[in-house]
């Protein structure tokens, strides 16, 4: 048993986090109309998009990203590490964020403020976050993988259900401070993403520097670089993401059919990993 507490029904390492500060920043944080904000749930690629955002934002420049931890150049909003370091910081802010969408700052929504939200296939970061939780002491680790896929669809998992937290997000996507991106579409389609993010923050790069951004962001280049956290990072190479490999047959029917029910409603396109 390790030490995490719930808040709202959600399970929260005590180690990473504490109650006050998601309190705080639920209620007093301020976020202002010039920051731009990374949310997602986890094991969806932010560390990746925060690595690319960061080099849109010097130009393709390496030097910020190879000189400052990614976990400082984009603080989280709920960290202990993270929440001190946003308060005290002028001009705009990059800032990241894992919290469901009743549990962000409320000044967000009276705000201007850009946020760019990150979905991945749920199958793999179910069987992600499966091997991650096994390797650490952030919340019990579960004694199979089955019981994680309960806990996963009951919600009982760090951040809470991913079906809600989605759903909730996604009801955002047709204001015009919201970029929904896909980790499948950023793989498959990566200069693509990079310049609709450069659109939707209005950053203007010239072929060369979004040839540094493609270069400095690639999986091998964050991999060398000791300020990205390659830990975290590596489910990128799909070392525990492919999940076919470890649902059996009932398992993937049963999720299958728990995410129809779930997320009916939205339209057909939306989901590219279907």
């Amino acid at each position: 048993m390790s030490a995490y507490f719930w808040f709202e029904g959600i399970p929260f390492s005590a180690i990473l986090y504490k109650k006050e500060i998601i309190e705080e920043s639920l209620d007093k944080f301020v976020i202002r109309d010039e920051d731009s904000v990374i949310v997602s749930y986890p094991k969806s690629g932010t560390n990746w998009l925060i690595e690319t955002i960061c080099l849109i934002q010097t130009k393709g420049n390496p030097k910020w990203i190879q000189s400052v931890p990614i976990w400082d150049r984009s603080p989280w909003i709920e960290t202990k590490r993270g929440f001190p370091i946003l308060i005290n910081k002028e001009g705009p802010r990059l800032m990241s964020s894992h919290l469901p969408f009743h549990l962000f700052p409320k000044s967000f929504f009276r705000s201007k403020a850009k946020v760019i939200y990150v979905i991945r296939n749920p199958r793999y970061i179910l069987v992600s976050g499966y091997f991650f939780l096994r390797n650490t002491n952030l919340i019990d680790n579960p004694e199979s993988l089955g019981t994680y896929i309960e806990w996963f669809l009951k919600g009982n998992v760090p951040y809470g259900s991913w079906f809600e937290h989605t759903r909730d997000w996604l009801s955002m996507r047709k204001n015009d401070n919201f970029l929904l991106l896909s980790y499948e579409e950023m793989k498959k389609n990566t200069r693509g993403t990079i310049e609709k993010i450069c659109d939707f923050l209005g950053k203007k790069l010239e072929p060369d520097e979004l040839d540094l951004v493609l270069k400095y962001s690639s999986f091998q280049a964050m991999k060398e670089n000791k300020m990205s956290n390659y830990s975290l990072v590596l489910t990128r190479k799909g070392v525990a993401g492919d999940w076919k490999n470890h649902f059996t047959v009932a398992q993937a029917e049963n999720f299958d059919k728990v995410f129809q029910e779930k997320m009916a409603g939205f339209p057909p396109g939306l989901f590219p990993w279907k």
